[in-house]
């Protein structure tokens, strides 16, 4: 049985349904200022539906890149993704929920607890007391929409902005080996990790990357180029599998 999670920890706190009040994350702020908030979405099969509650924020940057400054009340964060945003504290003095309520695309359902802290944070204005919030979600006016993001820099990459516009473009077809291997493959090409690991193998020197790798595993690039990857739907296996396992199969290295 594939694991399945039932609860959410921000920096590292949180509560779980039937479970102690435990302590949870606080963010201290105060009325007036403003604040830079780092988001990372650790996880690997849930996505993540952010809102302050009572707050807007602003989304200044996405995955290190500084884009136009974008007003929202709600986001979407996926595994991996990483935005800053700024933070007016500019409400009431008081404790708010900072709720980043967890969404899955199989048959399994988060009920998120509006007043216990299942899957939040808090955030505490200076002079508020040391308890929980009791403030409710507000609906949603603003909610975030990548295609409304457009760059803060404009450093002039190669490559034509539409579809083709692309200097190389790869197409990764996945399949699996349901017969011997069990395994997954990319262009009919099966990953078969080497003893010593490949990079450390690269790294001294001794042996370069298309001699350590399966014939059709390595994707040689040339710099300052735009690359299109295409990955056509593919055949998985019939058996529960977590991405993150699925992951380990990949016969793809990019140098």
């Amino acid at each position: 049985m594939p694991a399945v999670i039932d609860s959410v920890i921000i920096n590292g706190y949180g509560r779980y349904v039937g479970g102690p009040a435990s302590p949870l994350a606080v963010v201290n702020v105060e009325a007036g200022k403003r604040y830079r908030f780092r988001l990372l979405s650790m996880a690997c099969d849930p996505y993540f539906n952010f809102t302050i509650d009572g707050h807007k924020f602003t989304v200044i940057e996405v995955e290190g890149n500084n884009v136009e400054p974008l007003l929202v009340d709600f986001m979407t964060i996926y595994p991996g993704q990483r935005y800053s945003i700024i933070l007016e504290a500019n409400e009431e003095v008081k404790n708010y929920w900072i709720r980043a309520n967890p969404q899955l695309a199989q048959n399994h359902t988060f009920v998120p607890d509006l007043q216990s802290g299942i899957n939040t944070a808090i955030l505490r204005y200076a002079g508020a007391p040391a308890a929980d919030p009791t403030t409710s979600p507000a609906n949603t006016t603003m909610p975030f929409d990548e295609r409304d993001l457009r760059t803060l820099d404009h450093p002039g990459v190669p490559g034509e902005p539409h579809a083709g516009g692309a200097d190389i473009s790869i197409n990764l077809d996945i399949d699996f080996d349901y017969n011997t291997t069990e395994k997954y493959l990319i262009n009919n090409v099966i990953f078969q990790p080497p003893t010593v690991p490949v990079l450390l193998q690269i790294l001294s020197g001794a042996r370069k990357a298309s001699e350590l790798l399966p014939n059709g595993s390595l994707f040689t690039l040339p710099r300052n180029k735009v690359v299109e990857l295409t990955i056509p739907p593919g055949r998985g296996p019939s058996f529960p599998v977590s991405p993150c396992h699925r992951s380990g199969y990949l016969p793809l290295s990019l140098t």
